[in-house]
């Protein structure tokens, strides 16, 4: 088990941030009413959204302890993971989990088969943080990798304390292709664990993010420029998932209104149309797009090109699944669902402290109040330790 020595004080650093909280049309749809994600169908609305809760070992393999945590919140209609590294190159925080050796492979089998054995249904989510990243974790110690040289604010918490980001390294054009079988490799490796499907993390300004905005990717081959040559790493790696997944047990999450990790794009929504229709067309088992958070709507007012999108927008856009997140109330989240502009809802921190958040929407019932300064610890503490709700 980690200490938490090396995890404790991640929670005041730069991390990723924890989500907030074939549509059967026709049909009467709620939080509770069961629908179709491609391959699968669910028992409910109620997403787990991914959150990095960093409780892995250095070597990026978890323990028994994350088999119990995913375990306890099996009454989701569908348990998105934790972000989840495809290669060493990829990684940008410790303590978070890898998916790309044989030792992670075998470390997430007990996880999945806690969630499948309790009922629920449960996918990968896949991430590379490009420059959102440190030397330290870098093999070799060389700089980390994105679309274009261009840092970011901030530190990020190693090993060996906080550090300032690195300025990163443009990728040649001779290497992403190699970058881009790395989640194919990720995606074959969540398939062997057990997984129901995989998620591409598209979103927060890790890289395929930072080829997809023109805030970060200032390259002019054909990897930058245009809106379309941006959003290419985007769907080259969606298309490396389906290749080993098929397309109905893929999804992908965007966050169009995003500023974390110092993301931004002038043209917001031409840029995020064309990847919500190139990816409509390839009929996926779901699109996860966040609206705006709170971080936001304070950063983005700043920027002459921010505005706060509503999911609304894509709803044309996109015939498949949609999901939708950023920090919804359960009447939030009915009243999209009824309107029809989404027809799931992640919920991130309300699954922290109340692993049966579903029975807990279904009663009507108070929801417990997380503590925040155990989000990023390394123990059992604000992890696996909240009861369910006495009946």
């Amino acid at each position: 088990m980690v200490g938490t020595q090396w995890c404790q004080p991640l929670a005041r650093m730069s991390l990723p941030r924890l989500a907030r909280g074939a549509n059967n049309r026709g049909m009467s749809k709620n939080l509770f009413s069961s629908l179709r994600l491609g391959a699968i169908e669910i028992p409910n609305r109620v997403v787990m959204a991914p959150m990095t809760r960093c409780r892995a070992n250095p070597d990026g393999c978890l323990t028994a302890m994350t088999a119990e945590y995913y375990r306890q919140r099996a009454g989701a209609g569908l348990i998105i993971s934790e972000a989840t590294q495809v290669s060493q190159q990829g990684i940008g925080y410790p303590c978070t989990p890898g998916i790309y050796t044989r030792e992670h492979v075998e470390a997430w089998k007990p996880v999945v088969r806690a969630v499948h054995d309790a009922g629920g249904r449960m996918y990968c989510q896949l991430w590379h943080c490009g420059r959102v990243s440190h030397n330290e974790f870098q093999a070799g110690g060389v700089a980390p990798v994105s679309s274009s040289a261009v840092g970011k604010g901030g530190e990020v918490y190693t090993y060996t304390g906080p550090k300032p980001y690195p300025e990163p390294r443009a990728l040649e054009m001779g290497e992403i292709a190699g970058v881009i079988e790395q989640y194919r490799h990720g995606a074959k490796m969540a398939q062997e664990a057990g997984f129901d499907g995989v998620e591409l993390h598209g979103a927060n300004g890790y890289l395929p993010d930072q080829f997809l905005r023109d805030g970060v990717n200032r390259r002019t081959d054909e990897w930058g420029g245009s809106i379309e040559n941006r959003a290419r790493f985007m769907l080259e790696a969606t298309r490396a998932l389906v290749s080993v997944w098929g397309a109905d047990r893929v999804g992908v999450r965007l966050s169009p209104c995003g500023t974390f990790n110092d993301m931004s794009d002038s043209q917001p929504r031409a840029t995020f149309a064309h990847v919500v229709k190139a990816l409509g067309g390839m009929g996926l088992a779901y699109l996860h797009i966040m609206e705006a958070m709170e971080g936001d709507l304070k950063h983005g007012k700043g920027w002459p090109s921010w505005e706060s999108i509503p999911v609304s927008y894509f709803r044309p856009m996109f015939t498949g699944p949609l999901i939708t997140n950023a920090g919804f109330t359960k009447e939030k989240a009915e009243a999209y669902i009824a309107r029809g502009d989404c027809d799931a809802v992640a919920f991130g921190v309300p699954h922290i402290a109340n692993p049966d958040l579903v029975e807990r929407f279904r009663a009507g019932a108070a929801l417990a109040v997380p503590d925040v300064s155990t989000f990023y610890a390394g123990g059992a503490r604000g992890y696996t330790d909240y009861p369910a709700m006495a009946k």
